[in-house]
């Protein structure tokens, strides 16, 4: 026998680097231990260990680890197994090791002596021996012991028996025994055993208990030693395993080291959401562990398969028609055999042990009895009364569906749906009634097929979840067997989720053929239905009118929808109706969105009531000026499931934030709107906020970027009502004000109008705010349009007032009231407060007139105008500036190199880079000789720069200036 030490073998863990395929992981602590014990054993002290686990916990794996370090360390090893195929075999598992001891040397052969008593020779010889008759445990065991002893003598010895959960009697009989006597033998007896109750497991608890053995428990793996088995399995580095792919691998493996290697490459794979694939090798174990239980229990974990990953075993129970013991012992057996956990999150629930076990045992049963494991579990819910209670409804479905009855299943479905529906959890909805349309096909009544997809299509629409919308959903539309009025129905639906997708010409096609199918004379129901699509589809038409026509299009489907008791779609014709209102009348727009508050909250409509409140948190935010209730409003949209509405107020809140020069902000919510608006293909969403982030480059002067965004905005211009329009007003006429380019900018807002007028906007593109300030100042508008933008509602925004005022202003200061006017602008200035752009844009627009005509404080805007365009980078509008403070005889600053040192108050003073290197010395009270040495300039220079420091500050003398600046400026 070798007693010398091996290199390291693929069962070896190396120290260092990524491991390899077959080695050990994570068992550190566990081969530690049992090493302690192989380590007293060549030391001549005998010891028992035990290893149990539950099954695939890597039992065997470790063993066979423990085989190889005691191996490599010099020691006699030799293992046996208990499980056979066919009858048992009497001490197989000792006969084994004992052969294994004889091949290696470490024994005579059999026949060569009969050293080791009468017993032991005819158990190596496998003949009973004469004298004795049968052979006896006890004498069996004593001359094993013995035998380990001799195998030992030098290096110690170590014997493994696997599976001895399978044993037979006799050979658990002798084990105790040499439990009970290792202690003073060189030998290690290493046992691996399984949780199932039984002769085995009384064993070990008897020997654990009066300190024979000592037990290791295989725990599963932790997420660190996941990592590192996946990693070797896929041969990457572990670095290379990402959060995702760790996540489904502990999820769907439970730590079970041969649970993980078999779905290891079906999970790399995979993508985030999706199942493993069950792996034959694990069905195959399932099977075998499930047989095991008998066909009580078999028939209990089947129809608890039925059920899912969790089962409410009360339910269970009933359906498999178990009694109270019969029930114990099933769960006691499947529990210790890996297959089912006690559920720690609900009282009276049980939980399948991984993932797969589920599907594995549903895969053993034939198409039959998955259908009556099915019917029996819905038979129990309904004998239990549960059906009509929480989430037992969805539950009952799937049960009807896997026991055949179709029917029954799309019915609960429909209603799971509605009711999760009026919980606010739209996408859960969704995934109801997706799961009834699957279940529907040709077999099926064409009504019934018809109200499975008139609910998905609404529901779809309310949460705008156009990607909802089923392959071939318009197939029906055909359907010969269902009335007119009901396939003008399916077409208005339809219409809506392709505008929604912005598509707009398939939804405009959709919903001329629904108004053709309506024919005269509808009945209430069906009228609602199509001509509240037809207002929202309306939008999408390329016609002047199209905002008119929308209107009373809405106006009617509220009126009808009212009538036929339909309060969901009579509240979205109502919000539409807000929305087309609040440009010209903003009580008008809330009185519609307070309807549709009302119906929302008197009928249990979640959905309608998170969009009616978005849609006042709106109104008053454009109003007032504070967004803050906009963004909470959006967020419980978002957690209802209405998306599109907390998109628009994403778009809203974004444009709020540029406009407050909060780019970096806007920039990131604009970035993920934009990806949920792309991820459920909600493209008229998407062609906003694309737009919106043009305008972000606008509002920073950067034209290049600017047109860069709204060339990618090219294919989705018409996605959405009036970007084109928007793409002129809101981007490029006010980056053309940003370079003082007005001709420029006003060429561009005329084209918004033109665009606007052409195919109206639903919001306002600078007609009720910027373009009438213009018009004044240039003199093309008077008295009467700025009374037509002061009565609309849009002129009335917080963003609109400050150019709405300053018109006012310098109307006022022309007709020679320059008191009134200085007041005006006074409003407007404390208006424009949270938009500094907009505002020092402002004042460089109305300077002019307001120096002309004596009113305000043009020197002052013009000099922080100035100061504020220069920081921000936009020279030309700073030049521009800085030009007319020259007209008005007003000092100005030079702009040198160095102006970011100078403070802001100083900069806005006038003081030059020059003068504040000056004044920092003045500050520290030095005199002017002393400041001509140190900056190098004459002493006549430093006195002129001294006597504009006093003059620009308003200081008297060079002492009250050091006093008033010393803390400021000397560092």
């Amino acid at each position: 026998m070798k007693t010398t030490t091996k290199a390291p073998t693929a069962t070896q863990p190396l120290d260092g680097g990524p491991p390899l395929r077959g080695q050990l992981v994570g068992r550190a602590a566990e081969t530690a231990r049992i090493g302690a014990a192989l380590a007293a054993a060549r030391a001549q002290r005998g010891a028992a260990v035990v290893i149990t686990g539950e099954p695939g916990v890597g039992k065997s794996r470790l063993a066979a680890e423990v085989l190889a370090v005691a191996e490599r360390a010099g020691m006699a090893t030799a293992g046996g197994r208990a499980g056979t195929v066919g009858p048992a075999v009497p001490y197989r598992p000792l006969v084994e090791g004992l052969l294994c001891l004889t091949r290696a040397g470490a024994l005579p052969a059999p026949g060569a002596t009969n050293a080791y008593g009468p017993h032991l020779a005819a158990l190596l010889e496998g003949t009973p021996h004469p004298a004795s008759g049968p052979l006896s445990p006890l004498l069996v065991a004593e001359s094993v012991l013995r035998a380990l002893a001799v195998a030992g003598r030098r290096r110690g010895c170590l014997l493994v028996v696997d599976d001895l959960q399978d044993a037979d009697a006799a050979t658990l009989a002798a084990v105790e025994y040499l439990l009970d006597n290792l202690g003073r033998q060189p030998a290690v007896l290493l046992l691996v055993t399984g949780r199932e109750p039984g002769a085995a497991a009384d064993l070990v608890a008897r020997a654990r208990q009066r300190g024979a053995a000592a037990v290791v428990e295989v725990p599963p793996l932790g997420p660190d030693a996941v990592r590192r088995l996946l990693a070797a399995e896929l041969a990457l580095a572990p670095e290379e395993i990402g959060p995702g792919l760790l996540d489904r691998a502990m999820t769907g493996s439970a730590g079970i080291p041969f649970v993980l290697r078999e779905i290891a490459h079906g999970l790399a794979g995979a993508g985030d959401g999706m199942p493993p694939v069950l792996p034959a090798a694990l069905a195959d174990s399932v099977a075998r562990r499930t047989a095991r239980l008998g066909p009580g229990g078999a028939r209990l974990l089947g129809t608890a398969a039925v059920f899912g990953p969790r089962f409410p075993l009360a339910v269970v129970q009933r359906a498999s028609g178990c009694g109270d013991d019969a029930l114990a012992m099933a769960l006691r057996t499947a529990t210790a055999a890996g297959l089912v956990v006690p559920d720690t999150t609900s009282a009276g629930w049980w939980a399948f042990r991984h993932p797969l076990v589920g599907p594995a045992v549903l895969a053993g049963l034939g198409p039959g009895e998955r259908a009556g494991a099915g019917r029996r579990a819905a038979g129990a819910l309904a004998a239990r009364h549960l059906v009509g209670r929480g989430p037992w409804c969805a539950r009952a479905a799937a049960l009807h569906g896997q026991a055949g009855e179709t029917g029954e299943a799309v019915r609960l479905y429909c209603e799971a749906a509605g009711r999760a529906a009026a919980d606010g959890a739209v996408d859960r909805a969704l995934e109801l009634l997706a799961r009834a349309h699957r279940l529907t096909g040709p077999a099926t009544a064409p009504g019934t097929r018809a109200t499975v997809l008139e609910r998905l299509l609404d529901t779809a629409v309310s949460g705008g979840r156009p990607d909802a919308v089923p392959t071939g959903a318009d197939g029906l539309t055909g359907d010969p067997g269902l009335p007119p009025a009901r396939r003008a129905g399916l077409h208005a639906r339809l219409a809506e989720t392709a505008a929604l997708a912005g598509r707009p010409a398939e939804a405009v096609r959709h919903i001329d053929v629904a108004r053709l199918l309506l024919g005269d004379r509808p009945d209430d129901a069906h009228r609602a239905v199509v001509d509240v699509a037809a207002a929202h589809v309306e939008l999408h038409r390329l016609t002047p009118d199209r905002l008119t026509t929308a209107a009373a299009l809405a106006r009617r489907g509220a009126d009808a929808a009212e009538r036929a008791g339909l309060p969901e779609r009579a509240g979205r014709a109502l919000l539409l109706l807000g929305r087309l209102a609040a440009e010209q009348d903003e009580a008008a727009a809330t009185a519609h969105v307070l309807r549709a508050c009302a119906l929302a909250h008197a009928n249990g409509l979640p959905a309608l009531r998170a969009a009616a409140d978005l849609r006042l948190a709106g109104l008053a935010a454009a109003r007032d000026g504070r967004p803050g209730p906009v963004d909470e409003a959006r967020e419980e949209a978002r957690r209802t499931g209405v998306l599109p509405p907390a998109l628009d107020a994403s778009f809203f809140l974004a444009l709020e934030q540029l406009r407050r020069g909060e780019f970096t902000a806007a920039a990131e919510r604009l970035r993920e709107a934009a990806a949920d608006a792309e991820r459920l293909g909600l493209g008229a969403c998407l062609a906003r906020l694309r737009l919106a982030d043009a305008v972000r480059y606008a509002h920073q002067g950067r034209r290049a970027e600017m047109e860069a965004a709204l060339e990618g905005l090219g294919p989705l211009v018409d996605a959405a009502p009036g970007v084109r329009a928007m793409s002129y007003g809101l981007a490029r006429a006010f980056c053309s004000l940003l370079e003082d380019a007005h001709d420029a900018a006003e060429r561009e807002f005329a084209l918004a109008l033109a665009y606007d007028t052409e195919n109206p906007a639903t919001c306002d593109i600078g007609r009720h705010g910027i373009v009438l300030l213009l018009g004044v100042v240039a003199g093309r508008m008077g008295r009467r349009h700025h009374a037509e933008v002061a009565r609309a509602g849009a002129g009335g925004t917080r963003w609109n007032r400050q150019f709405v005022a300053l018109a006012d202003a310098v109307l006022l200061g022309r007709e020679g009231r320059p008191v009134e006017a200085s007041a005006a602008a006074g409003a407007a200035l404390a208006a424009a407060e949270p938009y500094p752009m907009a505002r020092n844009l402002c004042v460089r627009l109305v300077a002019a007139a307001a120096h002309r005509d004596g009113w305000g404080a043009p020197v002052d805007w013009l000099r922080e105008a100035e100061e504020y365009f220069h920081t921000a980078g936009l020279r030309n509008v700073s030049g521009a500036c800085r030009a007319l403070l020259r007209r008005m005889g007003a000092p100005v600053r030079q702009r040198r190199s160095g102006d970011a040192e100078v403070p802001l108050d100083l900069r806005r003073c006038g003081i030059t880079v020059r003068e504040f290197e000056v004044a920092r010395l003045v500050a520290e009270r030095i005199g002017n000789k002393d400041i001509a040495g140190r900056l190098h300039i004459s002493h006549r220079t430093v006195e002129k720069h001294v006597a504009s420091l006093l003059q620009k500050t308003g200081h008297p003398n060079r002492a009250a200036f050091a006093s008033a600046a010393r803390a400021d400026l000397v560092t």
